[in-house]
């Protein structure tokens, strides 16, 4: 929504921003696991200011989906389709990804990689279903709904931690989750009651 008001001139409506709200607050629940006075002893470090560079080159790319600059569209767009852009990019990120685990090997030989089928097949995995499977998803729904309302359902993601969590580790879920996932998802419904309007 920042990213919108201030590059593109959009200004979120006042239902948007009260879904942005309501949805944040079960993101900081399970952030301080139940106790809001928990946020106050959260510490910062170097890596949550690349996560935040990483938010804000993320919603740029979003909101340029959405809104392509001039030199993107019209008679001038690439020949290139979606297809080929992102498995072009699946190609060239495994390949240095492939050649960092090599280089890795090089310097400490003590520690070499240990290739197998499964790690073959995670790797087989996260090139196509994160890399062009979800970002061909992620650009439909930018296209459907609009980035400020699709990156509402990025709150999920800590929902989505503590399900897996349970499924793979044997944590238990906390009340504080059902309540969590109670304020993001009414968070989901009131922003897209906003963009329901506007589509009318």
């Amino acid at each position: 929504m920042v990213v919108g008001a201030l590059g593109y001139k959009v200004i979120p409506t006042r239902l948007q921003l009260i879904g942005a709200v309501l949805s944040l607050a079960g993101v900081a629940l399970v952030m301080s696991r139940g106790n809001p006075a928990a946020l106050a002893d959260i510490q910062f470090v170097q890596g949550d200011l690349l996560m935040l560079l990483a938010i804000i080159g993320w919603s740029i790319y979003s909101w340029m989906l959405a809104r392509p600059p001039a030199h993107m569209t019209g008679a001038a767009r690439p020949a290139w389709n979606w297809a080929q852009f992102l498995v072009a990019q699946c190609v060239f990120g495994v390949v240095w990804a492939v050649g960092a685990a090599g280089a890795g090997d090089l310097i400490a030989p003590s520690a070499p990689t240990q290739w197998s089928w499964q790690l073959v097949a995670a790797i087989v995995f996260i090139a196509i279903g994160p890399s062009i499977i979800a970002y061909r998803l992620w650009g439909l729904a930018v296209a459907e709904a609009g980035p400020a309302m699709a990156s509402i359902f990025y709150n999920l993601t800590p929902l989505f931690a503590a399900v897996l969590s349970a499924a793979v580790i044997g944590e238990s879920p906390q009340p504080f989750h059902g309540v969590a996932f109670a304020l993001i998802v009414a968070g989901i419904m009131v922003s897209s009651r906003s963009t329901a309007k506007k589509i009318k």
